[in-house]
């Protein structure tokens, strides 16, 4: 019933524990999925004959198991072979054969050389090809453009330069271009088949990019907001993340999900949601948050070129420069050559004067309320942008939080328990005999949602007069 939402999947259904009958129907069913190039479904229906968990007895809580005894496999195939003409004593043999070479085999993996400690991080990520910055990032005769363009301008590139690229996902297709207009004429452009929307189905959309990639496709995929992302988790924790280390370096899902994040324009407990902290928990992806448009571009070209997936977090609020102090989010568009490797931070502002400087660690939104902030005091703020959270530009937070000998940490999300509170942690530990004072953190009001009321969306955020107020105690430490 499922498969039927997808026009495209024949289904079929097969007991599946008739070996022939599912000789047949596979064997059917490969031969056309290669030559018409299209998917099937195949529902087999198999008898349970053992335990769904060796903690209890199974017969203590089965009472199916005469039922699925009767559909025993082996039995059966053993009947349908006598039926062909092959008899007790052949059949005999080859089970003796068979269980010598299970023997076999068990001993010889048995015997095996156990793995080398030293070998328990080889296969966490990648190698990526892109490794410094390249490219012009600002062009002369450009003119500036909004973020949520120059994320557009990023993907028609990467479309026509690379056939085996998609994009879909909530509403990316002709129809719309995407609710931010982020993928507006791409349709038209490179149609239907490599630009498409998809069920409202964040599993689907994040689990399916595992098969794609095996495919030699490139996805990549929008989830609409941030909040949507809580139902695809476990296909990017189980999947994705997972499938390069676990096949020790012979399958790397490689995939682009982008996800409009941040509280904008009261959009209430569903659709302002910080998820950077869950992300950043989750080993083997890759995780983004630029503030600006050339940050954005630049960004994304390279997670097309990585080999691991990787997660874009781009800040509604920043997509068009609407709210005052965020205009240079407004970049020049970078040229198409232009990529950024992750894990290198982006000094937003340098402190001038190093006595009684702070070092305000930062990323996304953070990085307009710091600098409007940062105003009020005489060039001894330096700020540091972070643009990839995982991996995380340790080396440039250690060298500003040396120089300046105070740091803030500014996050949109609320500080307990969370990437930035953890950072905080990181250079307590590292650049202790810098530090002037305690590592600060400031971060949303810590309460279950962000409210749809525009009043207590904004008693809840952190702002540039927030922030301006802990760098004030920070100076008077």
């Amino acid at each position: 019933t499922f498969a039927k939402a997808f026009p495209n999947i024949e289904a079929h259904t097969i007991e599946g524990n008739d070996f022939v009958a599912c000789y047949k129907l596979v064997n059917e069913i490969l031969h056309k999925a290669r030559s018409e190039r299209r998917p099937f479904l195949i529902h087999a229906k198999v008898p349970l004959l053992g335990h769904h968990t060796s903690g209890v007895r199974m017969e203590w809580y089965r009472d199916d198991l005469d039922e699925h005894s009767k559909r025993d496999p082996y039995p059966l195939f053993r009947a349908q072979l006598k039926e062909l003409g092959i008899d007790e004593k052949e059949l005999q043999r080859i089970e003796n054969e068979a269980r010598d070479q299970v023997d076999q085999d068990y001993d010889q993996a048995k015997s095996a050389e156990d793995p080398r400690p030293e070998d328990l991080t080889e296969f966490d990520y990648a190698p990526t090809p892109i490794t410094e910055e390249q490219g012009e990032r600002e062009p002369a005769g450009k003119e500036a453009t909004v973020m949520v363009d120059s994320a557009l301008f990023a993907m028609q590139e990467i479309m026509a330069k690379h056939p085996e690229s998609l994009l879909y996902g909530q509403d990316v297709g002709g129809r719309l271009g995407g609710v931010f207009r982020e993928a507006a004429t791409l349709a038209q452009k490179f149609g239907d088949d490599r630009v498409f929307n998809t069920p409202i189905q964040e599993a689907f959309i994040i689990g399916s990019t595992v098969g794609m990639a095996a495919a030699g496709c490139k996805p990549i995929v929008e989830v609409q907001f941030a909040d949507y992302i809580w139902p695809g988790l476990n296909q990017l924790f189980t999947e994705l993340s997972r499938s390069y280390y676990l096949s020790n370096g012979k399958w790397p899902a490689s995939a682009v999900i982008r996800v409009p994040i941040g509280a904008y324009g009261s959009g209430g407990p569903y659709h302002s949601s910080s998820v950077e902290s869950v992300l950043a928990n989750i080993r083997g992806i890759k995780v983004a948050y630029p503030s600006t448009g050339a940050d954005l571009k630049g960004l994304l070209k390279s997670a097309f070129y990585d080999p691991n997936p990787v997660v874009m977090l781009e800040h509604k609020g920043l997509y068009w420069s609407k709210i005052k102090g965020t205009e240079e989010a407004k970049t020049i568009e970078p040229d198409e050559d232009y990529v950024i490797p992750f894990g290198k931070a982006r000094t937003v502002l340098s402190a001038e004067q190093t006595d009684n400087a702070i070092a305000v660690i930062t990323y996304g939104m953070g990085v307009y309320w710091s600098k409007t902030a940062a105003k009020e005091f005489d060039r001894s703020i330096e700020i540091i942008d972070l643009r990839t959270i995982n991996p995380l530009d340790y080396e440039a937070v250690k060298a500003a939080v040396e120089k300046c000998g105070k740091c803030l940490v500014v996050t949109e999300e609320p500080a307990p328990n969370s990437f930035a509170q953890a950072l905080a942690g990181w250079i307590s530990e590292h650049c202790f005999e810098s530090l002037d004072a305690p590592v600060k953190v400031i971060g949303s009001v810590n309460v279950p949602a962000i409210p749809l009321n525009s009043t207590l969306e904004a008693a809840m955020l952190p702002n540039a007069e927030k922030v301006a107020g802990l760098l004030h105690e920070l100076h008077q430490y």
